[in-house]
């Protein structure tokens, strides 16, 4: 017959055990942490006063008011307003709703947005200009953006295009450049 050999236990010392939870815990709740700040930030769009009506879709050119911000609070950009005569176009600078044309994050944030709303559109670093931001410009690379963006309204392209040539051909009249291309579509 084989014997069992017996180790005697020490017994656990009072609060030894309430420190080890504790020590799981703390370490289960770093781990969360650490989790969470390397997670990708996702983009916002908060609405500060509701637009109406439908929401512009891709193809189309949405006139816009913003004024774009760092993180600290810096500006970096501000619409500018086309220097064209009144009442030909909306008020606010045109943006064409299209890949490429914009930023990935704006673009998916004006999808969301409604003529006459107001929004304040928050894009991590890399729905915005990534690791390489515009030469000349005050972004720093991965940095987050945020914009307060008024959206005036939107056209079509092809209403737009239509609008652009009947001002081109009024400039004509009124003695501007003529036998030029219609003017080209705006991009950010």
């Amino acid at each position: 017959m084989t014997e069992i050999t017996r180790v005697p236990l020490q017994p656990i010392k009072k609060g030894s055990l309430t420190k080890l939870w504790l020590g799981v815990i703390v370490a289960i709740l770093l781990g969360a942490g650490l989790a969470w700040a390397a997670a990708p930030k996702a983009m916002g769009v908060e609405v500060l006063s509701e637009g109406t009506g439908e929401s512009p879709q891709i193809g189309d050119v949405v006139f816009v008011n913003y004024v774009g911000t760092l993180d600290d609070g810096t500006e970096f950009d501000r619409s500018r307003p086309l220097p064209i005569p009144p009442g030909v176009f909306p008020e606010g600078s045109p943006l064409l709703l299209e890949e490429g044309a914009i930023i990935p994050g704006f673009l998916e944030g004006l999808k969301q947005m409604k003529k006459g709303g107001k929004y304040r559109l928050t894009i991590p670093g890399d729905q915005a200009y990534g690791a390489e931001p515009p030469p000349g410009s005050d972004i720093p690379p991965n940095a987050d953006l945020t914009f307060e963006v008024e959206v005036v309204d939107f056209l079509a392209r092809e209403e737009f295009e239509a609008k652009a040539r009947q001002l081109q051909a009024l400039m004509g009249a009124m003695g501007g450049p003529q036998g030029t291309e219609p003017a080209p579509v705006p991009a950010e």
